[in-house]
């Protein structure tokens, strides 16, 4: 172990994202010198407000999934940020307007519908129990197709089933069902509606950075302790030091190795990091010259036609302005991302007329996400591989020395979260502060 210079700063924290601004912000009220190094050229992370369809659209998190209990959800009008309601997620099959549409592309009748959406609430019903049996190593796969086996759901009833849970898994883990561990859905159902942002989910991120020292543009390589402190080394040679770092960078760059410690983390926090999983989830936005979906919040396509463009977001809902998004999560957002905007476009167009016709008109703009191409994500968010669980969440959240990891891969309680990120930010503050930080007072000001 090489020695480093002692501290220039109190802490360093690697990453603007909500997980490391809320730390940071914590740390500089509780009096802390901290320095926050982002390698992008913005802050927020994989919170990425945009406007180039010329009205705010989220191209990472949207919702709050649940508001009961939420710390976003409480922070909300702290930081002078508006909601509107918009719970229409992979648990709610009904309540909210949703347009499901068969494998022909026709729109299923009202009774239909209602049949479909039983069964997936029968399987809802059945599916703790079986998960809790599951012996290890298993699959969501594995447990959904026991469901239907003892509901005796078959033939096209139970391929429906299996498609929507596949898409669930795509949705909530950016992961394929096959890989994805019977337990990995076991916290994402978070109580009370969900909300989105017409001003965007960034506001969080600049309400939070407000005063703190944040350098943009900083691509750190490595972090080296010692007993006299901490340094960071960035890309262009420059080196930060600190008394503690809290690095916040998302799994799949962890996973890469794009940074690199001095000494290694401890060989628990490797093997947890080892066991999780980075899933991919990617947005393909279209701005129409008006709305022709009726008044759908949400549109579903079964069947072969809908194994990538299975689910169209009404997000005129946040936005004011007729823009459609299609939300595509694993193998499909992986093989998007291969695929020019023109190409991408052309399928989503024809995925839309198979269920609205050919007069479909052509979006005036596009919007195109790629999160595993991104060097600083690398991915889109965390999900327990089969075989991992919870526990290896926590793990990776575990101080090594004068470093600790924190971010949503972090949180065991909430993983692939915002909220989860948040906590996470502030459960690493709080270990150097030498005492508990509540969310809400992150709305309060800095000490001077």
């Amino acid at each position: 172990m090489s020695d480093v210079p002692g501290p220039g700063a109190d802490v360093v924290v690697v990453g603007a994202g909500v997980s490391g601004l809320a730390a940071a912000r914590a740390l500089a009220q509780g009096g802390k010198r901290v320095v926050v190094l982002e390698a992008r050229d913005r802050i927020g992370g994989r919170t990425w407000t945009d406007d180039e369809l010329g009205v705010p659209v989220d191209l990472g998190a949207s919702w709050i999934h649940g508001v009961d209990g939420n710390p976003l959800w409480e922070l909300a009008p702290a930081f002078g940020i508006d909601t509107v309601e918009f719970t229409v997620g992979s648990f709610q099959f009904d309540g909210r307007p949703i347009g499901w549409h068969a494998p022909s592309g026709r729109r299923l009748t009202d009774a239909e519908a209602a049949s479909f959406v039983a069964d997936l609430r029968a399987l809802d019903a059945a599916l703790p129990a079986v998960v809790g049996h599951a012996p290890p190593p298993a699959t969501y796969a594995v447990a959904v197709n026991t469901v239907l086996r003892d509901l005796h759901i078959e033939g096209d009833r139970a391929a429906r089933v299996r498609e929507y849970t596949a898409h669930r898994s795509e949705d909530l883990c950016g992961a394929p069902v096959t890989v994805l561990d019977a337990h990995g859905l076991d916290e994402e159902h978070v109580p009370g509606d969900e909300v989105v942002f017409p001003g965007g989910y960034g506001q969080y991120a600049r309400a939070l950075a407000d005063g703190l020292d944040v350098r943009l543009g900083a691509v750190v390589r490595a972090v080296r302790q010692s007993p006299q402190g901490a340094a960071v080394e960035l890309a262009d040679g420059t080196v930060v030091t600190a008394a503690e770092v809290v690095v916040t960078v998302p799994l799949g760059v962890l996973q890469a190795g794009s940074v690199t410690f001095e000494p290694p983390l401890e060989p628990d926090v490797l093997d947890a990091m080892g066991r999780l999983g980075m899933g991919v989830y990617d947005k393909v936005f279209l701005r129409f010259p008006e709305r022709f979906w009726g008044d759908d919040w949400v549109v579903r396509q079964q069947g072969p036609a809908g194994v990538d463009w299975h689910s169209w977001y009404d997000m005129s809902r946040a936005t004011g302005e007729p823009v459609l998004a299609a939300l595509l999560g694993g193998a499909g957002a992986r093989r998007i991302e291969s695929l020019p905007d023109a190409i991408i476009v052309d399928e989503g167009l024809t995925a839309l007329r198979r269920m609205f016709g050919p007069s479909v008109p052509e979006p005036e703009a596009v919007r195109v996400t790629r999160w595993a191409a991104d060097p600083f994500a690398l991915g889109s968010y965390s999900f327990l591989r089969v075989g991992a669980s919870t526990d290896d969440h926590d793990r990776l959240g575990g101080r090594c020395g004068r470093v600790q990891l924190a971010g949503e891969a972090t949180w065991g309680d909430d993983p692939a979260t915002v909220h989860g990120a948040l906590l996470s930010g502030l459960r690493a503050a709080g270990r150097l502060l030498g005492h508990d930080v509540t969310p809400a007072s992150l709305a309060g000001p800095l000490r001077v």
